[in-house]
C-alpha cells in the first residue's frame, strides 16, 4: 500500500449557500420547519423563494465540502469530488474551493441543471432553516470520480445527502469499492434524519458489511438509524457494528467509541451562537484532522468541538480565524 498523497478526500454535494436573517414568522408564512432542511425541486421555486429572501450573502458549501475546507484550515492535505454545471454559481463554487487549499479536478457539466445553491433563513437564535435545490450536484456519475485521488486518501469521506439521487449513489458505492482496493478507510456521515428514512437499509447494510470504517451521526440520526428511540440505546446498538463511531450531542459535546473504548468531549463554550450551518461539518473536520496528526481519540474530539464553536459564531460555514493558531491556543501542537 502507498503512502497516501492526501488526509482525506471527500464526496459531496457541490452547492453554493445564500444566507439570509429572517424571523420566526417569516418561516411560518412559508411553511418551514424551523431548523429543518428541505429540498426545492424546481429552479423555478428556487428562483420564487429567493426572491423573498432579505439581504444575502452568498459562501460555497455543501456539508461534505465545508469539512475538506475546514480540514485544510486545519494544515490537513484534502480532495473534494462533486458535481457543478457549467455556470456562474460554479464558477464561485470551484474557485471558493480551491482558493482553501483543498484541490478540486471534478469538470463541469454543461446544460442544465443550475448549479446547487442552498436557501438559508437564520433566525435570531441562530438556528437555521435550510431549503436546497440540489440541481447539478445530483449528477455526479462514476466517470466523474478521480480514481487517482480517492486510492491516494487515507479516508475516503462519503456525505449522506447525496446518496438520494441514483447516479452519485452509484458513484459513491464505486468510490467505496476503490478505496477498499487500495487499502484505505471509509467515513461516512448520515447528514440528516430524512436521508435515513429513505436510506436507512443501505446504511445499516454497510454497516453489516463492513465497508465503514468510520460512522459521523448526530443524537436524532443516530436513533433512526438504531430505530430505537433512546441515545444510549443507538449508542450501544450502533458501536460494535463499527470501528468507530462519532457521535455528537449539540450543546451536550460529543461522543467517540473505538473497538469498545469510549470518550466523550463538552461542547466548547462561546458567547453567542450566531449561526449553526456548518457546526456539525466542522465537527468532522477536527475529528478528522486530529486522527490524521496522530492525536488521541480525546484530542480529535476536543479539536471538533473547538472547531464547531468557532462555525457557530458567525455566519456562514467556512472558518473566518487561523484554524490552526486556534487549535494550538486551545489544545497545543
Amino acid at each position: 500500500m502507498s503512502q497516501p498523497r492526501y488526509d482525506v478526500v471527500a464526496i459531496g454535494n457541490a452547492i453554493v449557500d445564500i444566507l439570509s436573517q429572517s424571523d420566526d414568522a417569516f418561516l411560518e408564512r412559508e411553511g418551514m420547519a424551523k431548523g429543518s432542511m428541505q429540498l426545492i425541486f424546481s429552479p423555478e421555486d428556487a428562483d420564487a423563494l429567493y426572491a423573498k429572501m432579505g439581504p444575502g450573502r452568498e459562501v460555497s458549501g455543501g456539508s461534505a465540502a465545508n469539512t475538506m475546507a475546514g480540514m485544510a484550515a486545519l494544515g490537513a492535505r484534502c480532495g473534494f469530488i462533486g458535481q457543478v454545471a457549467d455556470d456562474q454559481l460554479g464558477t464561485v463554487f470551484a474557485h471558493d474551493i480551491k482558493a482553501t487549499g483543498v484541490d478540486f479536478t471534478t469538470a463541469a457539466r454543461t446544460g442544465e441543471p443550475t448549479t446547487a445553491r442552498c436557501l438559508i433563513f437564520v433566525t435570531p437564535d441562530g438556528q437555521r432553516t435550510m431549503n436546497t435545490f440540489l440541481g447539478a450536484s445530483q449528477f455526479l456519475p462514476e466517470g466523474a470520480l478521480d480514481r487517482q485521488m480517492i486510492a491516494d486518501a487515507a479516508i475516503l469521506y462519503l456525505e449522506g445527502y447525496l446518496w438520494d439521487p441514483e447516479e452519485p449513489r452509484a458513484a459513491m458505492r464505486a468510490a467505496i469499492g476503490l478505496a477498499r482496493e487500495n487499502g484505505r478507510k471509509v467515513a461516512f456521515t448520515l447528514s440528516d434524519v430524512f436521508c435515513i428514512s429513505r436510506h436507512g437499509d443501505d446504511f445499516r447494510r454497510l454497516l453489516s458489511d463492513g465497508l465503514l470504517d468510520i460512522l459521523f451521526a448526530n443524537e436524532n440520526e443516530l436513533c433512526a438509524l438504531a430505530q430505537v428511540d433512546d441515545f444510549e440505546a443507538a449508542v450501544a446498538k450502533i458501536a460494535p457494528q463499527v470501528p468507530l463511531l462519532v457521535a455528537t450531542r449539540g450543546e451536550h459535546g460529543a461522543i467517540a467509541v473505538q473497538d469498545g473504548n469510549r470518550v466523550e468531549t463538552s461542547a466548547d463554550p462561546i458567547d453567542k451562537v450566531v449561526d449553526t450551518t456548518g457546526a456539525g461539518d466542522l465537527f468532522a473536520a477536527g475529528v478528522l484532522t486530529g486522527l490524521a496528526q496522530d492525536r488521541s481519540l480525546e484530542e480529535a474530539l476536543r479539536m471538533g468541538a473547538v472547531c464547531a464553536a468557532e462555525i457557530i459564531s458567525h455566519y456562514g460555514a467556512r472558518p473566518q480565524v487561523d484554524m490552526k493558531a486556534l487549535i494550538a491556543a486551545k489544545l497545543g501542537g
